[in-house]
């Protein structure tokens, strides 16, 4: 009769250990941490731009990367890897959330979604417009976009510092808000930021839609199973002239939001499978491989793939991708003439006062349009103090806005500008979210005195 072997106790390195990692999975989850470790990425591209060693950042980022399968080769600098294959990746996080969202989140009925929907408007509808009073000539005019993002990272990062003492419906608010202007950037990339059509590469990516929907009508579960067809996806976006990130929105909008079908509810089949191999310590390996691997499939299917994926992501798009883009994109030569210079000027100043000023007074004004008719009322606990830090905190434009500018600007100069505009704004935006935050903060903490 075979005996089972006795299980070693935990050594206290082991222990140690899993503490360390449990701490660190914390660690690489909360929400201000990713935004401070955006920051600092953008801090060093901008002292690396400015420094002796300029020349070194320009030249890194333009490094030939290839890519070789057997004859065929696809060869393009590093900054195309970055910005146009793993913000894939970003953009495939950026539509889950939008699917779970509109699922069952804050977008999953109509009196739910008013409120940010209108106020997401809003902001993007004042800064466009105060950036096209600013910018009068037709060459500047087309970064009229740049201006009307959200960057969710940041901004809800900033609020995470301010603790507690903020209502969640601040930040169901907010985080609301950030997702439609993602949504209505999208939309605007898709319409006015995309190349002229190539219509095969469209057949390509529908290939891989169809792909993509085969494989979940089969049950298949494993994230690793949609790569080759999301690749597809993205390939046909590309030869088409569509931006080849929009492959990672479809993708997420197609994500599940319910978990696979099985033979019953995955944590009754945990507990029977641990039952199993619990009383039947002696089974073979065979039938322990199976019984594991069964576990394995329902361990999965506990959480709905869209939260699974959306998580599993989540620390590789906060602390490399998002970063990766920063310190790739956010290298801009801080020139005083910029101020000065009358073609260059105008974009500057236009893109910092429209995510200044035009995002709170257009989430403000939109906010007050809809209360006031009766479309819909403020989140409970929260006033209109709360929706001001909403819309200070969405001026953070950052890493979409910079995205619109590489795509609105082929000129360095006017780039530049606006780079340099969407940093200041941002930064003071943020800064005076903060600011205003503290002193909501204290109120709200007053009045629960």
């Amino acid at each position: 009769m075979k005996k089972t072997p006795a299980r070693r106790s935990r050594s206290r390195a082991q222990a140690l250990a899993e503490r360390a990692f449990a701490a660190l999975d914390h660690f690489l989850h909360v929400e201000a941490v990713s935004g401070i470790v955006l920051l600092v990425a953008a801090a060093i591209a901008v002292a690396w731009a400015n420094s002796p060693y300029a020349h070194g950042y320009e030249a890194l980022w333009h490094l030939p990367v290839k890519l070789s399968i057997g004859d065929h080769a696809f060869e393009q600098s590093l900054h195309f890897w970055i910005n146009d294959v793993l913000m894939t990746v970003f953009f495939l996080v950026v539509g889950m959330e939008i699917r779970y969202e509109i699922a069952e989140g804050a977008l999953s009925s109509w009196r739910q979604s008013v409120l940010p929907v209108v106020a997401a408007t809003g902001g993007v509808v004042a800064p466009a417009l105060i950036y096209f009073a600013l910018n009068p000539d037709p060459g500047a005019r087309q970064g009229w976009a740049v201006p009307t993002a959200t960057d969710i990272a940041f901004a809800v990062g900033v609020l995470a510092l301010l603790g507690r003492s903020i209502p969640s419906g601040v930040r169901i608010l907010l985080l609301a808000l950030a997702i439609i202007d993602d949504i209505i950037a999208v939309l605007l990339i898709a319409a006015f930021y995309s190349a002229s059509l190539a219509y095969s590469g469209f057949a390509i990516a529908l290939l891989g839609v169809v792909v993509v929907i085969a494989l979940q009508r089969a049950a298949i579960g494993s994230a690793w199973a949609y790569v080759p067809p999301g690749a597809l996806v993205w390939v046909g976006l590309y030869v088409a002239g569509v931006h080849p990130t929009l492959a990672g929105v479809v993708l997420g909008l197609m994500t599940p939001v319910l978990p696979l079908p099985m033979r019953g509810p995955p944590l009754n089949i945990l507990t029977q499978r641990a039952e199993e191999i619990s009383s039947e310590p002696a089974s073979s390996a065979k039938q322990l491989s199976g019984a594991l691997r069964e576990l394995r499939a329902a361990q999965r299917e506990l959480l709905p793939p869209v939260a699974r994926v959306q998580t599993a992501l989540h620390p590789w798009v906060a602390f490399i991708v998002m970063p990766l883009f920063a310190l790739a994109n956010a290298g801009v030569p801080v020139r005083l003439d910029a101020f000065t210079d009358p073609a260059d000027r105008p974009i500057l100043v236009g893109v910092a006062v429209a995510l200044l000023l035009g995002k709170p007074l257009g989430v403000l004004a939109a906010s007050a349009f809809a209360v006031r008719v009766g479309l819909c009322r403020l989140p409970d606990g929260t006033g209109w103090g709360g929706v001001l830090v909403v819309g200070l905190l969405a001026g953070i434009g950052f890493t979409m806005s910079i995205f619109i500018a590489m795509l609105a600007f082929s000129d360095r100069g006017m780039l530049d500008a606006a780079k340099l505009g969407i940093l200041l704004g941002s930064c003071v935006a943020a800064l005076a979210g903060l600011a205003w935050g503290l002193v909501y903060a204290r109120s709200q903490r007053r009045a629960a005195a």
